[in-house]
């Protein structure tokens, strides 16, 4: 079980805290609605050396454990990176949506995707909104990420999600119970998948540009060494 505290922003302007219990984790991969961008997104992978999946999409359970909130995670190595996502969290105050990062080794990624998801932590954002508050416009969200090196910064994903399946086909592929969470697919990169080194972070955006407001995390790399 991993404890996460948000703060929730409803539509009518007040917010609350909420906190969740998460007892169950679970990755959304090759969630897109536009076949020829999950095409795109595999062709992405494959360049590194990972198989094509057997079916689109897959759902990958994961420890809960993994979920965490701080501003920084340690990954083994200079071979991983993240991804935007959406992620949906069942809570005693409803179903909340917020965004986070699954961030994932790219070098283990190439024999096992799943090992690769479990070896490197879930960034995930400290403020949150209720699902149903977006659930009519779901398709209106914009999705956003800005890769920090070397002291510069660039745009790395962007986005509608309107390009991935929508909450509501996951939900009903994947129904989450009390305690569950899931992170619900990305979108394709900017200037191909590359890998965060030491002190590089990765800036995180959902836009809601119909009740304009946006959910934002950040966070930054340590990479640790690999003892030979």
């Amino acid at each position: 079980m991993q404890q996460l505290s948000f703060e929730v922003a409803e539509r009518s302007g007040a917010t609350r805290a909420a906190v969740v219990e998460v007892q169950r984790l679970t990755i959304a991969g090759w969630a897109g609605r536009d076949q020829a961008a999950i095409e795109h997104h595999i062709a992405e992978l494959a360049e590194l050396g990972v198989k094509r999946p057997s079916t689109t999409p897959c759902f990958y359970r994961l420890g809960c454990e993994l979920l965490t909130q701080a501003p920084q995670i340690d990954v083994v190595g200079t071979k991983s990176s993240g991804e935007a996502e959406c992620v949906l969290l069942q809570s005693d105050a409803g179903l909340l949506v917020t965004v986070g990062s699954d961030h994932t080794d790219r070098e283990v990624e190439a024999y096992g995707v799943t090992v690769s998801k479990q070896v490197c932590p879930k960034p995930v954002a400290r403020d949150a909104w209720l699902f149903d508050d977006v659930r009519e416009h779901w398709d209106r969200l914009e999705l956003r990420a800005f890769a920090v090196a070397n002291g510069e910064r660039r745009v790395y994903q962007q986005g509608s999600v309107a390009s991935l399946l929508s909450a509501a086909d996951l939900l009903a592929r994947a129904p989450l119970t009390a305690g569950a969470a899931m992170f619900c697919g990305t979108l394709a990169v900017q200037g191909g998948i590359v890998g965060m080194a030491d002190g590089d972070a990765l800036e995180l955006e959902l836009h809601d540009p119909v009740l304009q407001r946006t959910l934002r995390h950040a966070y930054r790399v340590r990479a640790l060494s690999i003892v030979e």
